[in-house]
């Protein structure tokens, strides 16, 4: 008589020892006590050290003269929104106490499910109590050293009394940025285009794009703009000379930030297939043609995310105009400034352009997304 195990064959054999680990799934599953506690912990000391900081944010406050009204009412609502962070720590408690009763029932499939919902409420409850915790922490860094941190960046007076004074010169910063845009747009693409001159008499032009891109990406824009600003009126040079300093910088800007949209422009060009090129000059087109009615077109709509993101950081580098001089919010923060010994005029400016940027920083993200969507469902 032959073995069993010998008459299957070793697949079978495999097979089954395959199918015994895959039904090997081990007892019955316990509550997540250490994790749970661990969160309790955690949550207990957010909680604690928030109304903590509330308090003293709340004494402060008092203190500086504004009405108490407010006050306390800003402080009991922070209080209850403090108090958030236990929900999913009792939503974990409950689980655990149906992880108990499943295992009482000799219900495996339901202790497991238990098990792992209250592994998530705690590891959700410990994730908030961090984030908290992060958020106190800054409250505490404000009102340390008897206020001293709150009073020299965030004092709401000073803030409100220079707010006009800074928002009419940050439109100095609106207008460069405006400005040197449109110049960064139409100057990018013609070095863009010069990187791509056909044949041994582009030659030159491809050299001197390649040589211009890699030198005005390589010095930082603030030297850019003080050798442009304070070098071209001592050259005496006409026409130029007479220019104004908010013309300087716009020139200054364009040509380092055009050097990066060149680049931009460049790849976005290079992501359209050869195949492209090839079927319009088989069309009879010539290569300025092609670049312009088939290349160009498509390129430019692979490459709008990142020349958003561009500009973002054009915005950002309107600041560095008050090395010339410029009366931009920068620069008038920093006058606000030496006159009040404190630099919350500073953060008002810091304020203006947070509130003008991560809207657009927003919307090239939801670009993004939307392109990523889009390549997935051609995919």
């Amino acid at each position: 008589m032959s073995n069993d195990a010998t008459d299957r064959g070793p697949d079978t054999i495999s097979g089954g020892f395959a199918m015994g680990r895959r039904f090997n799934i081990g007892g019955m599953p316990a509550a997540p006590t250490a994790l749970w506690l661990l969160a309790l912990l955690l949550v207990l000391a957010a909680v604690a050290s928030s109304w903590q900081t509330i308090s003293a944010g709340r004494a402060a406050l008092r203190a500086a003269g504004v009405p108490g009204g407010p006050v306390d009412a800003a402080a009991v609502l922070l209080g209850l929104l403090s108090v958030i962070v236990v929900l999913p720590l009792w939503r974990g408690y409950r689980r655990c106490g149906e992880v108990r009763r499943a295992a009482a029932a000799q219900d495996i499939v339901a202790a497991r499910t238990a098990r792992a919902a209250a592994r998530d409420a705690a590891w959700i409850a410990i994730g908030s109590a961090f984030a908290q915790l992060i958020m106190v922490l800054g409250g505490q860094f404000l009102l340390a050293n008897d206020q001293t941190v709150s009073k020299t960046f965030f004092l709401v007076p000073l803030m409100f009394k220079t707010f006009p004074l800074v928002l009419k010169a940050f439109w100095v910063n609106i207008k460069i940025f405006l400005m040197a845009e449109v110049l960064v747009l139409i100057w990018g693409l013609i070095v863009a285009l010069a990187t791509f001159a056909p044949g041994i008499a582009g030659r030159p032009l491809r050299i001197m794009a390649t040589i211009y891109i890699d030198v005005f990406r390589a010095i930082p824009a603030v030297l850019v703009i003080y050798l442009v600003g304070f070098g071209i009126p001592l050259t005496g040079v006409p026409i130029l000379k007479d220019l104004s300093l908010t013309a300087f910088v716009v020139i200054a800007l364009t040509l380092t930030v055009g050097a990066y949209v060149a680049e931009i422009y460049r790849a976005g060009i290079l992501s359209i297939h050869w195949s492209q090129t090839a079927a319009a000059r088989s069309l009879g087109l010539s290569h300025m043609q092609t670049l312009r009615y088939v290349v160009v077109p498509q390129g430019i709509r692979q490459i709008i995310p990142p020349l958003l993101n561009a500009f973002i950081a054009l915005q950002k580098d309107t600041a560095l105009v008050s090395v010339v001089g410029v009366i931009d919010s920068f620069n008038q923060s920093m006058l606000i400034a030496s006159n009040y010994y404190n630099l919350s005029a500073v953060t008002t400016v810091a304020i203006l352009f947070i509130i003008i940027s991560i809207p657009q920083t927003r919307f090239v993200e939801r670009m993004m997304r939307r392109d990523r969507e889009r390549i997935r469902a051609q995919g």
